[in-house]
């Protein structure tokens, strides 16, 4: 289990802006359709991406490639609960968050896939996105024993539910990892069970 424990990320940052962004947009349907999770990084955003008005999108600026952390506004990836969402989000690259606020079934997914999910109120989120889009060097630390987030010489007091901070400091996210680390025990209550054969 030690393996699994996760006490923070940290790295560059990327600026994804506007509320009520969903699953949709950041893994369009037809790429739902995929046997394995393989490749859908190149694909995160990808209708967005094709569409942006202002220039080019910030997952397909220069400057932010790289980038481990995405900092975004509120309710970000509501709409369908598609598991997708997250894991084309850390095939691109991304290892955390920080937000306002994240749809539920997003969280959880992100949860089940270590990737933590740091809350922060409005104006401070406006704030980091500021200052990575004026300099996308800087460096972010979010640490989930002190729950906090550390952007150059300024920390936030960040929000992080109480069972998923355990849930990551002791590893118990992993759910895998956790059944594995028992095999054991299933083999015991496969024992115990009538075999198929005997079964009615």
């Amino acid at each position: 289990m030690g393996e699994s424990r996760i006490t923070g990320t940290s790295g560059r940052a990327i600026p994804v802006r506007g509320d009520d962004i969903d699953t949709d947009r950041i893994i369009p349907a037809r790429f739902l359709r995929c046997v394995s999770f393989d490749g859908l990084g190149e694909h995160a955003f990808e209708d967005d991406r094709k569409n942006f008005s202002d220039g080019k999108h910030p997952f397909d600026r220069a400057e932010f490639q790289g980038a481990s952390i995405l900092v975004v506004n509120d309710n970000f990836g509501c709409g369908s609960s598609r598991e997708h969402a997250p894991q084309s989000l850390m095939r691109w690259g991304i290892k955390g968050f920080i937000g306002v606020s994240f749809a539920e079934i997003f969280f959880g997914n992100c949860v089940a896939n270590g990737l933590p999910c740091f809350t922060l109120d409005a104006a401070e989120v406006e704030e980091i996105q500021a200052l990575v889009e004026r300099d996308p060097g800087c460096l972010l630390e979010l640490d989930v024993s002190e729950r906090r987030v550390r952007v150059g010489e300024k920390t936030y007091s960040a929000g992080l539910r109480d069972g998923v901070q355990r849930a990551f400091l002791e590893g118990l996210w992993d759910s895998t990892t956790l059944l594995l680390e028992d095999a054991g025990e299933i083999d015991r209550a496969g024992a115990r069970l009538l075999p198929l054969k005997e079964r009615p």
